[in-house]
């Protein structure tokens, strides 16, 4: 049978949360009552993850597919795996570790019901240490500045979306990118549903500070031009304030004799040169961030390798060839 609803859980060393989310996810998507299918992307994990997937396909291969990649990829570039292999009309993201409730799906397609096409969760009661709270809530107004993309919880990874977004996300051939985002811009009708958030079952995140700031990166630079147009505005600014202080030194040297002297020993101090010099090396790795990207665009290399696919014989292995390589294990 076809499914309505594919799931897709990326996965990366969660060993020890796997069995409590098999036991949680199964009966809260059988209570839905719509048929579905599972999709797990085990992200190159280096405990036995891969080895509790394929003991869980082997329990219930009716309802679940798991795509194995050879190395460590990424959350999202896991997610676009599942992307280009849902069957369902309706598609739902959900992180392993459980702090997004399964039993809250039913929420996301409820909206869906109602007529839209992207639902994003928006956690209540966050289980997270406050920085990342705070951290959170500035990158999303400045996000939303600078994109005019409109998430109210851009780090919520319980999202649904139609498979005509779906499918959009899985034909770009952007390298990096954040789904969410990059998901949002091919909606017509999104909504936003409030979810719970619980603490994690077992294990540690994965998102350490220096990824978050990679991610955002990530996220401003693939959607929008405006960092580099605002420090070409800083850098006029910058000349035109420099160009005048330096006309009013000469004057004053000139005619006045002495009055604006203490502007002068303001513009020698050595404080200003380090903060013009700290101005241009933060411009020179923001045009690398955009350089980098179009390095990493050009190289067409593959995404992804999947070294196996579990799902039932039979089941289709359509896969775009330029984006994978892939060894099939069926049942």
């Amino acid at each position: 049978m076809t499914p309505d609803l594919s799931v897709v859980i990326p996965v990366y060393n969660e060993e020890a949360g796997l069995p409590a989310l098999f036991a949680r996810l199964y009966p809260a998507l059988d209570a839905l009552g719509v048929p579905y299918e599972v999709i797990f992307v085990n992200d190159g994990s280096r405990d036995r993850s891969a080895a509790l997937l394929r003991a869980q396909f082997q329990a219930r291969p009716d309802v679940t597919r798991v795509i194995l990649f050879n190395a460590n990829y990424g959350q999202h570039v896991a997610i676009i795996a599942g992307f280009e292999r849902v069957r369902g009309e309706r598609v739902v993201t959900l992180d392993a570790d459980l702090q997004n409730p399964p039993e809250e799906i039913g929420k996301l397609l409820a909206a869906m019901d109602a007529g839209a096409d992207y639902v994003g969760g928006v956690r209540v009661n966050r289980e997270d240490a406050w920085w990342r709270r705070a951290a959170s809530r500035l990158m999303n107004r400045l996000r939303e500045r600078i994109t005019r993309i409109r998430m109210t919880d851009q780090g919520c990874m319980l999202r649904a979306y139609s498979r005509e977004i779906v499918d959009a996300v899985a034909a770009a051939r952007e390298v990096s990118t954040f789904i969410p985002a990059l998901a949002y811009t091919f909606a017509y009708r999104p909504v936003e549903v409030e979810v719970l958030h619980e603490e994690r079952v077992a294990g540690e995140s994965k998102y350490s500070l220096y990824k978050l700031i990679r991610l955002n990166f990530d996220l401003v630079t693939g959607f929008s031009l405006v960092p580099l147009q605002l420090f070409s505005v800083f850098g006029m600014i910058v000349a035109a304030v420099s160009l005048v202080l330096y006309a009013v030194v000469i004057v004053e040297r000139a005619v006045l004799g002495g009055f604006l002297e203490g502007v002068k020993a303001l513009w020698d101090r050595d404080i200003l040169a380090f903060f013009l010099i700290g101005c241009t090396m933060f411009g020179v790795g923001l045009l690398g961030e955009y350089v980098g990207r179009i390095y990493q665009q050009v190289r067409e290399r593959p995404r992804y390798v999947i070294r196996a696919v579990l799902e039932r014989d039979g089941d289709d292995l359509e896969l775009p060839a330029r984006d994978v390589a892939h060894v099939r294990e069926t049942q």
